[in-house]
This record gives C-alpha cells, structure tokens and sequence, in this order.
C-alpha cells in the first residue's frame, strides 16, 4: 500500500482542520492511504513575536512573508525524512491552471509535496526561486490566502487513490474523468413533482443505458463547456453523435 503524503506550510493551520477531519479526505487518512501534516510557519520563527512577515523593500502596499521561517520549515522537513525527495508547490493565482489531469499526476507522485500557502501581499521572491518547484492556480481571481486551494488540491488527488472511493469507477466516470462532463444522474423515486426519470434508466437495458449516458455526456458538453471537446480524443461513433447534436441544437434556433 502506497501512502500520499503532502505537507502543508500556513500561517492559518485551524482553516485546514476541520476539512482534513470530514468525508474523503479523512477517510483517506483513516485508511493510511493519505498522510497530511500541516505546518504553521510561524513555529520557525526566531523571533518572541514570532513574525513571519514585514514591510516590502521599495515601498508598497500589503506584507510579504519572510523567507527565514519557510527555509527553516523546509530544513525541519528534511531532516524528518532523509533521503525523500520533495516537490515543492506554491498555491498562487500566477499560476498554470489545476486540473483534472495534474489531479491525477499528484495521486500517482511518490515525492513529499509541499504545498506553500501564501498570504498577505506576495511571498518573498527568495523563497520561490530557492524552493518552489511549480506554481498552481485554481482559478484566476485572488483569496485571502492559499489555504482554501491546498485543500483543493488535496481533495482532487485523494479522490483518485484507489480504495479511498467505494467505487474504484466512479472518480474516473466524473466530469473530467475522460474529457468530458458527466451525465445526469437520478435516484428513487421515479416521479417527483411531475418529472419523471429517463424511462432508458429504468429498462434493465444496460447496453441501451450506457448508450444513453455518452449521448448525455456529449451533450452536457457541447452545451457548458465546447472547448473540452476541442482537445479530448473522440471516437468515430462519439464524432457522429456529437453532429446529430449540434443538428439538433440548430434546429431548435431555427
């Protein structure tokens, strides 16, 4: 049994707490399948105030996290475990865009990785050229700090270990999993308020049934995000279907 294993340096331990304690992620860890150790940088401050932070050389708004206390936070997890090599990413809205496929990058990386949270104005640049390995965005606007996306990208990847879902499917049958987003799903009962349930999903017919579901997936698709049918790899049987859509989406304008 492999164990992912992330580290987590913040000024705001307590944000990520209550997270890494519910559903997925702290089932992962019950099952040894995920380790987190979270870090609070100001533990590596040398100073009675514990100050992580200070003014801007040039002058400016906001703070700038020192790079005493990251370095020396680095140091400590070296020395905890030797030997293990680290990869080192920085949560900030600079960076490559996290998706689904650095997703399933990470669950299958048998480095430490370091996720560095930022906070306040920036990080000193010291820290990021010494240290940081990559940078991850997800999404382009700005939080407080980077603790929310950490958690994010925790969540993304433990997902994917196998026997942390009940479904070893079900976290590639998502949206995204191949591509593409997912079709609709429905429960008991059958009727609810006038609508109905999809007779197809109530025939028995399975063959009939998954026809459905990728016609479903094609069309969800094409109609919130065409843009991921522009670089998924598509089946001559998808292609054809995907026409008989966007025939029928004319149509419907004209």
């Amino acid at each position: 049994m492999r164990t992912l294993n992330f580290e987590v340096l913040t000024l705001f331990p307590g944000t990520l707490a209550a997270p890494l304690n519910e559903s997925i992620m702290k089932r992962a860890r019950e099952k040894g399948l995920l380790n987190v150790t979270v870090r609070n940088i100001r533990d590596y401050t040398e100073d009675k105030h514990k100050t992580a932070d200070d003014s801007p050389y040039g002058g400016g708004a906001g703070m700038v996290l020192k790079p005493e206390p990251i370095f020396r936070a680095f140091e400590a997890i070296a020395s905890e475990h030797p030997g293990e090599e680290l990869l080192t990413i920085l949560l900030s809205p600079q960076g490559r865009p996290f998706d689904q496929q650095r997703a399933e990058q990470l669950a299958e990386e048998k480095r430490r990785i370091v996720l560095l949270c930022g906070h306040y104005e920036a990080i000193d640049e010291r820290v990021i050229e010494a240290l940081v390995d990559e940078e991850l965005s997800i999404g382009d606007y700005v939080l407080t700090g980077g603790e929310l996306a950490a958690l994010v990208v925790i969540d993304a990847a433990a997902r994917l270990l196998p026997g942390v879902l009940g479904d070893e499917e079900s976290a590639y049958r998502d949206s995204f999993g191949d591509g593409l987003l997912d079709h609709p799903h429905y429960t008991r009962p059958a009727e609810y308020r006038g609508m109905k349930v999809p007779d197809v999903l109530l025939s028995g017919n399975h063959a009939d049934i998954e026809k459905w579901r990728r016609r479903e997936e094609l069309k969800a698709t094409l109609m919130k995000r065409p843009d991921l049918l522009e670089r998924t790899d598509l089946a001559e049987e998808d292609r054809k279907i995907l026409e008989e859509l966007k025939s029928e989406l004319r149509n419907s304008k004209s």
